[in-house]
Order: structure tokens, then sequence, then C-alpha cells
């Protein structure tokens, strides 16, 4: 990618292809099967469910499937977790034996595995994320897309609108708007203090630093 038309081609041919990601209505034939890959449930074995499902879609020649590894959903308690999508079905503590019937019931004969729904309070049985008590008041802000996109792959990054931001800065803005802007922020004391110090120096120089740290906090 070495300009932004690259950047905004493949951030519009990618939202296409993950639309079954957050579309439920998705009326695709192909189907993700999303593994969590966090601390919590990695340490319950989860590269291991990944495994087993991408073997299994192997062996036995299942088109239009695909396994994504994915950040945390932010519920350790439940995990290992596996979400299918487009219909959102949310299996909790996900064993890797589990995954021959998740296959064999879900993805080739369309049927719910029910004994690995989760579970709600009370003890009810929930087929989505989303309509657990513990998610239904919350907003995801910051990590809207934990859960949803496989964080080792930019291109699923740069579909759910990544590098926006700077996409703006390079492209439409001065560097005097940059730093302006930064300037009437609600930054914290330290970057007040920084540009403070810096106001004498000139725009330019405050400019190529702002670049270096803008840099840096991408990475």
């Amino acid at each position: 990618m070495k300009t932004v038309e690259e950047i905004a081609k493949i951030r519009k041919e990618k939202k296409e292809e993950l639309d079954l990601r957050v579309n439920k209505e998705n009326k695709g034939r192909e189907k993700h099967i999303l593994v969590c890959q966090g601390t919590g449930c990695t340490s319950s074995k989860s590269p291991e469910i990944l495994e087993n499902f991408k073997k299994l879609i192997k062996e036995k020649k299942i088109e239009n499937v695909r396994v994504i590894k994915t950040g945390c959903f932010g519920l350790c308690a439940k995990g290992p977790i596996v979400i299918i999508r487009p219909e959102d079905t949310f299996y909790a503590m996900v064993k890797p034996e589990d995954c021959e019937e998740i296959i064999e019931k879900h993805i080739v004969n369309g049927e719910i595995v029910t004994r690995l729904l989760c579970k709600d309070v009370g003890g009810s049985k929930v087929n989505s994320l989303d309509e657990l008590t513990f998610y239904k008041k919350q907003k995801r802000i910051a990590l809207k897309n934990c859960g949803v996109i496989n964080p080792e792959d930019i291109d699923e990054y740069l579909a759910f609108d990544g590098y926006l931001a700077l996409e703006k800065v390079l492209s439409d803005m001065t560097s005097e708007e940059v730093i302006d802007i930064i300037k009437d922020s609600r930054t914290s004391w330290a970057w007040r203090s920084w540009f403070s110090n810096r106001k004498k120096m000139g725009t330019n120089q405050s400019f190529q630093r702002t670049t270096k740290i803008c840099r840096m906090q991408c990475r």
C-alpha cells in the first residue's frame, strides 16, 4: 500500500467481504467460525480448537467456511468462545473434542448445538452474545472490533475503518491544521506542555515531531 487510493480500495473490497461478520441478514453462502484467541481462552486450549476446525473442514472438503482467530470477546469466564457468523450463534466453554459436533450439526446440517449455548443469569440459554445480561447495557467503543476481526490481519482492520483519522491527516489537512487540533483538544497535560514548549520553535519542526509520534502510535 503506497497511496490513500490503494487503502480506500482495500477497505471497500474487504468491507463487502466481511459484511457477514456484522450483518445477520447477510444472504451469502459463506460462514465464518470465529474462535477467541484472547488470553483466557488461549489458556483453555482455544488454539487447539482453532486447528481442529481447520483440520475437519479440510478433511471433509467443506466449502464456503472460514475459521478465523479473533481478539477477546470480553467474557473470559465463558471461554473458550466460538461464534458462527452470520447467524451469530454463541457457543461457550467449547472443548477441542466439541469441534466435530459443531461442524456436523451446525455447519453441515444447520442445527444449533444447544448443549453448548451460553447460559445467562438464572440458567437460561442465549443464542447470541448480545442477548447476555452482561452485555445488554454495554456499548463498546475502543474495543468494538474485538471478537469481530482477526487482529493479525491489517486488511480486516482497514475494512472496519482502521486508520481513517491518519488517512484524513495525510491527505486532507495541512500541518498547521493538525497542530491546531491537537493544541485545542483536551489532551493530557504532557501533550499541552510539550506543544507549549515547542511553540517558539516554529510549525515545521513541531509537525515533524508530531508525525514521528503518530507513526509510533500506529505500530
